[in-house]
């Protein structure tokens, strides 16, 4: 197949220097460039409204630039599938995580005090080392944080939708957190957002930590109730990367009581666009050639 046409939201710098390829930008949100759209690269966020805004441009393959892709609506138009942005913020994601996590056990908001302070502050912290952290989602960015977690020597538990076994040990159900959470000296949170999440963290599922423990949200910011993460704020040690609301209205209290927020930066370092530029040069590939497009997530076949 030649002459395809691929939209590209001006999120993305995308090199498609290929002939027989036509490259329009879209802000996705003003109308379509052009009548026909064969590959829309939508933005960074996605939103509710995306599969609406390409539905009438005969696009085949609407490709995200996230994961998750929980606001799309799953009556697709037919002949159009929908793609997420597996492989592009993973391991950024987990790096992420790893340095929140390490933030908080290592209590460099101490130090940091200490510094602006002048003071020499010293002091022992908990540490990863031989503490129990929970890890509730192993997709693609909770698989990425298990790996990196294992050279801290901490214990890591699983925890899935479903009760398993793998060849890494047991993974452990949604339904079994309230056996789970009391030992848990981190939580760390990465679920899709779904009807089973969403809402997850709540005033029960707090209340089982510990005192002094940490909570690290990179899911979603609905898979937390804000209201709980309030009122448990002053006993955990919370980090959030994403909020409910999001953004985080300037002076929101979560901003005092939160240990560290940061604005829903996880993937964003500089390895995001060349791998959302190898994707997408992926999708083009393969539609060109016949093959099916990869990390379909609504529509047609999985690939």
């Amino acid at each position: 197949m030649s002459n395809v046409t691929v939209a590209i939201s001006p999120d993305w710098t995308i090199d498609l220097d290929i002939p027989g390829i036509t490259v329009v930008e879209w802000d996705f949100k003003s109308p379509a460039p052009v009548d026909h759209i064969d590959i829309a690269v939508a933005p960074h966020a996605t939103t509710p409204d995306l599969v609406e805004r390409v539905a009438n441009t005969g696009t085949k393959l609407l490709q995200l630039g996230s994961i998750g892709y929980d606001p799309i609506p799953r009556d697709l138009p037919e002949g159009l599938v929908v793609a997420n942005a597996a492989g592009v913020h993973e391991t950024a994601t987990a790096e992420h995580t790893l340095a929140m996590l390490l933030h908080s056990t290592r209590e460099f908001d101490r130090s940091i005090r200490a510094q602006q302070n002048q003071t020499w502050d010293q002091f022992d912290t908990k540490g990863l080392a031989d503490s129990t952290i929970v890890l509730v989602g192993i997709g693609g960015v909770g698989t990425a944080i298990a790996q990196r977690l294992a050279p801290f020597e901490a214990n890591v538990i699983r925890v899935a939708s479903r009760r398993r076994e793998d060849m890494y040990g047991t993974v452990f159900s949604l339904e079994e957190l309230p056996e789970l959470l009391p030992q848990a000296d981190s939580v760390i949170v990465v679920v899709p957002l779904n009807a089973k999440t969403e809402g997850l963290i709540d005033d029960q599922f707090l209340s089982l930590m510990p005192d002094g423990s940490t909570l690290i949200n990179v899911a979603r910011g609905k898979v937390a109730n804000t209201d709980a993460l309030l009122k448990h704020a002053d006993r955990i040690r919370i980090a959030l990367d994403v909020t409910d609301p999001e953004p985080l209205p300037d002076e929101h209290p979560l901003y005092e009581k939160a240990l560290l927020i940061t604005a829903h930066n996880g993937g964003n370092t500089a390895a995001m666009i060349p791998r959302m530029n190898r994707l997408v040069r992926r999708q083009v590939g393969n539609m060109i050639s016949g093959q099916p497009f990869v990390n379909v997530v609504l529509g047609g076949e999985r690939a």
